[in-house]
This record gives structure tokens, sequence and C-alpha cells, in this order.
């Protein structure tokens, strides 16, 4: 019997303990802040930025057609010797080719010389004749006009390179040599083209853009170029032609920019190229991209306001980026919320996360 109640009075003491624990429990819960539907979140002001909106396009640098030059000689001839190669770049004066003139325009060089020796006599012989009154005045002034054609014709052969019995073809300018069209040897026709140079100041880019892209496109804009490949310096240029075809290869649409002559110190004609073209400023808030968000009803955030969530419309005016561009009823004062905004729903409760004390 005393067994029994021992047993009874010490189930009765371990529910008294337990029921004090559980009590004791609840008196510190009560003393922590109720934050039940609070969503936690981070906050920042919009600033307001001038954004740009850029295009992309891709394409080659390739020597101005305006610019570049075909050289070429008024009679045929022989290449003897080549001192250059197609890429390679030369300074003014520098030797290109050697020619042998061609065995024809010796002959008719020549034949000029002998052409003036004889003019030169008759001319004499008509002044002998006219001091002793047996030639006319006029028949002198016609020895001095063949006279005058003779040192003309040769004149004109020697210009031609008649006379020398080896020419050479100098770099009119600094620059790259971007076609050769004739090799050691090669005998060619007067006239034809030899080889094409582009002075270094004579780089332009040839690019494409999508075909949508264009309508945004006017001549004049400003456009940053640079090599595809390595760490490559950025030129600024400006777009001087936009094409209104597509291309049947590409599918982009053409664009032609002028690049600034110090484009050439690393850019040689044939090298591909990016570029960005700044096609409209404008100024915007700048906001954390995971800032705005979008529904049915369009672009917006959500403010910070007495510790709830105001829904505020926006327009997306620069997506591109970490930091976007935004339009709306926003001022530098408000409190946008980034972190947790996507757990919001409008007037929800908000509690914003404390920077830890440092």
């Amino acid at each position: 019997m005393n067994r029994l109640l021992l047993t009874r009075a010490t189930l009765v003491a371990l529910l008294a303990l337990l029921a004090g624990c559980g009590s004791g429990g609840a008196s510190d819960d009560d003393d922590k802040p109720d934050v039940n539907g609070k969503v936690l979140i981070t906050t920042t002001s919009p600033v307001s930025q001038t954004f740009h909106d850029t295009i992309q396009a891709w394409g080659t640098a390739v020597g101005d057609p305006h610019r570049a030059s075909v050289i070429s000689l008024g009679h045929g001839g022989q290449v003897i010797g080549a001192e250059v190669v197609a890429g390679q770049a030369m300074k003014r004066g520098q030797v290109l080719l050697h020619i042998a003139p061609d065995p024809v325009a010796r002959n008719t060089y020549r034949q000029a010389q002998s052409a003036l020796t004889l003019a030169g006599g008759e001319l004499k012989r008509t002044e002998q004749m006219a001091a002793q009154h047996l030639a006319t005045q006029s028949q002198l002034a016609a020895a001095r006009k063949a006279l005058d054609d003779a040192q003309a014709a040769l004149d004109a052969q020697r210009a031609l390179g008649g006379g020398d019995a080896e020419e050479t073809i100098n770099a009119p300018a600094d620059g790259v040599v971007t076609a050769l069209s004739v090799n050691l040897g090669d005998r060619f026709q007067a006239d034809a083209g030899l080889l094409t140079f582009t002075p270094s100041h004579g780089l332009i880019a040839r690019l494409g853009v999508q075909p949508e892209d264009g309508p945004r496109l006017k001549i004049g804009m400003p456009v940053q170029v640079q090599g595809v490949y390595g760490d490559a310096t950025a030129f600024n240029g400006r777009i001087d032609m936009v094409g209104q075809a597509v291309d049947a290869q590409t599918h982009l649409l053409p664009l032609q920019v002028a690049l600034p002559p110090e484009a050439s110190s690393s850019l040689v004609a044939g090298a591909a190229v990016q570029a960005n073209i700044d096609t409209a400023s404008y100024t915007a808030w700048a906001l954390p991209r995971d800032a705005v968000l979008h529904d049915d009803k369009g672009d917006y955030v959500f403010a910070a306001d007495h510790d709830h969530a105001k829904r505020v419309d926006v327009s997306l005016k620069h997506p591109e980026g970490d930091t976007v561009g935004v339009d709306g009823a926003l001022d530098g004062k408000m409190r946008i919320i980034v972190l947790g905004s996507y757990e919001l729903d409008d007037g929800d409760a908000v509690r914003e996360q404390q920077e830890p004390s440092k």
C-alpha cells in the first residue's frame, strides 16, 4: 500500500514539473516581438541616370574605296622584282615593284627620238634656206611646229616609261598593300591593275545589323569599333552609310562606318571587328534588375511605405544590364524593395533587414 502511494506521489510531482516548464516557455515567447506575416526585405533608393540605347554590329575593317587606289601603268611591261606582299605595311617612297618596260614601248620611244632628231635637222635647213630667200616664212613655221610636235611625242613616251631600261613603283604614302594582282615574271598590258594601295588613314568598317534595327540608325551617329580578338582598343567612328536592302548572304543590313586615322595602329584591312552604336540618350530611374517585376498589368516595383509594400507601376526603358532604367512615379526619397519583392502582394507587411553591426 505504501509503495502504491509513493508511485502516485512521484507521478504527480513529474506532471507538475512538466507543467511548470511549459508555462515558462510560453512566457519567453511572449517577450519576443511579433513578426508573423512580415516579409523580410532589403531596399534601395532610385537614382536619376542617363542611359544610352545601343545596337550591336559585326563586320570587318577594309580600305576606304574613296581613298584606296589601284596602281597601274600607262604602258605594258614585265615584273622583274617584287618587294611587297599583300597585307604588308609600307612607308612613303618604299619600292613596291620593279618593272621592265614592254619592248613595244621601248621601240616607240626610240622612234620618237629619231623623229625629234630629224625634225631638228629639217628646221636648221629650212632656216638656212629662208635666210637665202629660198624658203617661205610659212615653210619655216611648219618646220618649227614639226620640231615641237616631235619633242612632245618624245616627252609623252618618256612619261610612259619607254625611256627607262627599268622602272620602279613606289608607295605613294604610308599605308598597306591590300591586294597584289601580279607575280614575279608576269607580263601585263597597259592600264592593267598591278596592286591596290590603302593609305593608313583610309580604313573604314563594313558592318551588319539586324534588319529591324535599321529604322533607328541615322548617318552621323557615333559608333565604338574594336577588334574582335584580344584586348583591342575601341575607336570612335561615325556612320557614313545605312543600307536600304538586306545582304543576301549575311541576311543583315549593311552599314559603313568611318574610322579615325589612329585606327590603323591596331587594325589592318580584313580584320574582324565588333561595334556598339549609340542610338538614343535619355534619363530614367536606375534600379537593380531584381527590383522590377512584371505581370499581366505590366512592369511594376514595390515601395516600402510605413512597413507595408506599395505597388508602383513603371515602364521599363532600359532593360539591358544588372542596372535597368525605368520611368514612373518615383523619387529619390523612396525606398524601393529589392530582396523579397517576389514574395509580396500590394499592401503586405514588410520588415527591412538590419545591417549587422560592425
